[in-house]
């Protein structure tokens, strides 16, 4: 037994090693490969890993810069808060008044999913002007249908026996929604804020491109009309591993410790 064991985690050691040596060779190729494009194209249409490293380093020691993406740090932050909370006050709309259940979810939902996140950039320019505030309203309503999809899921996994169980100790439903139903969301709470944490930036880039005065999205347009793309690639590169890192070092374990708590 304890043979087979040591046999087993050498086998799955080999292999961690192997998958990552595979990882580890695919990324040099990619680099490679990107640089002899660049040293076959203009600069102005691809610069080289080295001059958007450089890009890089000049960004981490500007003030400008570095406001862009505080300012796209905020958008970001302020369109999950409101998105989800408004995507799970209409997630438990239905969930208390079923009468509304059609309306949530056979009307609004599926409006919301199609709903265009550059037509929605669109109006709020309209409405709004070019300001952060268009910026935060775009995103939001291209991530309420998130929410309210994994809310009502999360919903919907919960035992109704248990509910009603509780909420016959009490009638008031703060309690039982306090200590019965938020605990029984928490998977699916961390679960959606993660979803959302990733498409927030897709969404970001495009509403501060037409409808921002600040951010990443706006800095990208500036280096568009000036021929930088250096200055774009760097940024996108910043945005790949900004949301590649956090969701590695801090979302994945989060999750994976909630869904082990909770599987219990």
């Amino acid at each position: 037994m304890n043979a087979s064991a040591l046999v087993l985690g050498r086998a799955s050691r080999r292999g961690r090693i192997g998958r990552r040596t595979a990882g580890h060779l695919f990324t040099l190729a990619f680099v490679a490969a990107w640089e002899a494009g660049a040293r076959a194209a203009p600069s102005y249409l691809l610069p080289g890993p080295g001059e958007v490293a450089l890009r890089l380093w000049k960004f981490v020691g500007s003030a400008r810069d570095l406001g862009h993406l505080a300012a796209s740090l905020e958008h970001v932050a302020g369109a999950i808060v409101i998105s989800f909370v408004l995507g799970s006050l209409l997630a438990l709309l239905p969930f208390y008044l079923p009468v509304f259940r059609f309306a949530v979810e056979r009307r609004l939902g599926p409006f919301l999913n199609a709903f265009s996140g550059i037509g929605w950039t669109l109006l709020a320019v309209m409405w709004l002007g070019v300001n952060s505030g268009a910026v935060v309203f775009a995103i939001s309503a291209v991530l309420v249908p998130f929410a309210l999809v994994n809310m009502s899921a999360g919903l919907g996994a919960i035992d109704r026996d248990t509910v009603e169980m509780a909420a016959s100790f009490t009638r008031r439903r703060g309690p039982v929604f306090r200590l019965i139903v938020v605990p029984s969301l928490y998977p699916f709470i961390f679960a959606t804020i993660r979803i959302m944490f990733g498409v927030a930036w897709k969404v970001t880039l495009t509403a501060e491109l037409f409808g921002g005065n600040s951010g990443l999205g706006y800095m990208i347009n500036l280096a568009r009309q000036e021929y930088d793309t250096a200055t774009i690639v760097a940024a996108i590169v910043l945005i790949i591993a900004f949301v590649h890192g956090m969701d590695r070092l801090l979302f994945a374990p989060l999750q994976a410790r909630l869904e082990r708590h909770y599987a219990r």
